[in-house]
């Protein structure tokens, strides 16, 4: 049996799934990639390890997962008492447009102070990113949030920022108002996952106004949120972030009377050294953001 196939399988049955075990995996591999080295090691072994849809594990499946999750479970621990229990390797969740504009300023600045430093980036939701804080397959994230977190959690405050709407800059709207006061809103609305904070933190304060205005386009980013309004697909909901300027063609309409979208640093237990740098790091660049205008 091939031990990457192995591993594949390992966070496969962990995770209860391939496109749950492709966004937990420490190293990028695609969901393609992933269902075909599976297959090659049930083939290997003439057995099927699970059902797809749903996920359930076969009973040979539970075997060889009970085989082996030990030695993929431990590898970490072990890794840590042979550095002598140096902290070396910082695992992130964050959000594609944090990992993208953001981050990389930060962890260049702690190499400074680690110089050995190693670090995995996981993508996900407040939910997510809970859940594997909690299973300690992360050790800090920085999301965007709606209401509490998750009991066993810490969180820092970081940035709070206004929501906006992005609209075309020919459109006839020019103010929320002329949305709100409409009997039904016929735009269509782009907005990122409805799971996120920020699509929760706005329908919620629309339903206290008892208006109903729901995502018709779902994407992956706020920077797709955006382009699609810009070629008129509809209209965006974006945040009024003060380093990013509005597409060519549109105009940013801030909800200045919703509430604002709060990003938090949320890390389980007691900070380590490297949480803590990482912490100051992201306040700093809070606080510039915070210093910027529009």
């Amino acid at each position: 049996m091939n031990i990457h196939h192995l591993e594949l399988f390992y966070y496969v049955a962990k995770h209860r799934g391939v496109s749950a075990a492709a966004r937990h995996i420490p190293y990028g591999i695609q969901q393609p990639a992933i269902s075909a080295q599976i297959i090659q090691l049930e083939d290997s072994l003439g057995i099927t390890l699970f059902q797809r849809r749903p996920f359930e594990l076969t009973p040979e499946g539970r075997e060889l997962f009970t085989h082996i999750e030990p030695f993929f479970t431990g590898l970490p621990k072990l890794a840590d008492r042979l550095r002598g229990g140096r902290e070396i390797r910082l695992r992130i969740g964050a959000p594609a447009a944090i990992q993208q504009n953001y981050l990389p300023r930060i962890l260049k600045a702690m190499r400074r102070r680690f110089a050995r430093l190693e670090f995995s980036l996981l993508t996900g939701s407040q939910s997510e990113f809970e859940a594997c804080l909690l299973a300690d397959e992360l050790d800090i994230a920085v999301t965007s949030v709606f209401g509490k977190p998750a009991p066993g959690l810490r969180q820092h405050e970081l940035l709070s920022l206004p929501l906006a709407l992005m609209v075309p800059e020919k459109s006839r709207i020019k103010s929320p108002q002329d949305l709100w006061k409409q009997d039904r809103i016929d735009e269509p609305l782009i907005c990122v996952d409805s799971a996120d904070a920020l699509c929760r933190c706005f329908q919620h304060e629309l339903q206290r106004r008892k208006i109903e205005w729901f995502p018709s386009l779902e994407l992956a980013s706020l920077d797709l949120v955006a382009e699609y309004a810009a070629q008129g697909f509809g209209i965006g909901l974006v945040l009024d972030q003060p380093d990013h300027r509005p597409p060519p063609g549109t105009r940013r309409l801030s909800l200045i009377d919703f509430p604002r979208l709060t990003y938090v640093a949320m890390w389980p237990g007691k900070p380590t050294p490297m949480i803590e740098s990482f912490l100051q790091g992201a306040q700093g660049m809070a606080v510039e953001l915070g210093n910027l205008k529009p």
